[in-house]
């Protein structure tokens, strides 16, 4: 009952052959591989553009969002009720 053998491996290839088909699994191959090159290459680029704005970027802004106003939302820093 420990790890499955070579034979119980080939035969789920071959189960998983015959219900997909093997145009399928080249696209699903095909698809799984531009995923990861992409992905691979995200991360390199990401890495490389945050080192430099870090490097280079002065402090950023503070963003301040306006508060709006609805008569259904209670502000957690008001006193009294409206």
């Amino acid at each position: 009952m420990g790890s499955f053998s070579i034979w119980h491996w080939l035969i789920v290839l071959v189960v998983v052959v015959l219900i997909f088909g093997t145009k399928k699994l080249k696209n699903v191959g095909a698809d799984l591989g531009s995923a990861v090159k992409g992905f691979k290459d995200g991360v390199k680029d990401g890495t490389s553009s945050a080192d430099a704005a870090t490097a280079t970027a002065a402090p950023a802004q503070q963003v301040t969002a306006q508060k709006v106003v609805d008569a259904n939302t209670v502000d957690v820093e008001a006193k009294t009720k409206l």
